[in-house]
């Protein structure tokens, strides 16, 4: 008999492996963080007011990432009265997971898709949009609905969130560096013009470090969301159903209403991009759904059902 391991304080089966990579993921960018503010001591007189803001904006992002992302999206908090059915789900899965059960809110708009945010358990919301209700059959909602627990289980949000302090901190540093004092002086000035070469340069460079790291963790902790939750639920065909469905619905949504979208994807179920529009899908927060889709056949063999 296995034993189950608890992740987050439930019953979600601790993903050792996508601990291991959320650790390393933290560890290279701490190293690049150390190298990146001992480059800018060097440089700039102001590097201490830079992170003082940019760590003012990460705590802002951690403690009300709940708000802000509700905000952003336009969602709104439903109780058991208005959305019974949902509530019903919602509860039956936490009581499986052994979970606290989150905030539950939707958002009012056709495109199909599902987040949680918050930095626990405790303080956590997961939203899905009315397109994905009106979609989704009942089997397939509870996969969809399972995967963003998962993420709450795991504290993903809250990791991405300490993760992306150093790309914030490499973004505000090129933006500095346009409107600061460097910029006010002669243009005659060349030690000033290297200066501002060289942090332009180290900034960009971090980011797109920094920007790969995560990407490649988001695109892991989407894969392990969808284990943790085909898993949970003991039915990986129907969340393969729910993600078959909701991308052919998304490549038929015209492109400029995906463009608000895209800025979120990092919290949704599926990515709102167009099939044609390879570039973004190779540095998307996610997987391909091939990727996602072999995983959850491989796990229904295993179950001994079919795919």
């Amino acid at each position: 008999m296995t034993t189950t391991l608890k992740a987050g304080g439930s019953r979600f089966k601790a993903d050792r492996q996508l601990t291991a990579r959320m650790l390393v993921t933290v560890f290279l960018l701490g190293l690049l963080y150390v190298a990146f503010i001992g480059a800018l001591l060097v440089l700039l007189k102001s590097t201490l007011l830079v992170v003082v803001i940019a760590a003012a904006l990460l705590g802002s992002q951690y403690w009300f990432s709940d708000r802000i992302a509700l905000y952003a999206m336009h969602g709104r908090i439903v109780t058991r009265e208005e959305q019974p059915q949902l509530h019903g789900v919602i509860d039956r899965l936490c009581a499986t997971a052994d979970m606290p059960k989150p905030k539950v809110a939707i958002a009012g708009t056709d495109l199909p898709n599902a987040f949680a945010t918050g930095r626990n358990a405790d303080h956590a919301v997961l939203c899905v949009t009315t397109g994905l209700l009106r979609r989704l059959e009942p089997d397939e909602l509870e996969g969809v609905l399972a995967h963003e627990l998962s993420h709450v289980a795991h504290r993903d949000v809250a990791v991405i969130t300490v993760a992306s302090f150093l790309g914030v901190i490499a973004g505000i540093i090129v933006r500095f560096a346009f409107y600061s004092e460097l910029l006010g002086r002669r243009r005659t000035d060349q030690n000033t013009l290297v200066v501002l070469a060289v942090v332009m340069g180290v900034s960009i460079a971090v980011y797109a470090i920094s920007f790969v790291l995560i990407r490649a963790l988001s695109r892991y902790r989407e894969l392990a969301a969808d284990r943790a939750a085909a898993l949970l639920t003991g039915r990986p065909s129907a969340l393969a159903s729910a993600l078959t469905k909701l991308d052919g619905d998304i490549a038929r949504i015209p492109n400029k209403d995906l463009r608000t979208a895209r800025a979120f994807n990092a919290f949704y179920f599926i990515p709102a991009l167009s099939k044609n529009a390879p570039l973004p899908r190779l540095f998307s927060t996610h997987p391909s759904l091939e990727q996602r889709l072999d995983q959850l056949a491989a796990i229904s063999a295993d179950l001994g059902r079919p795919a």
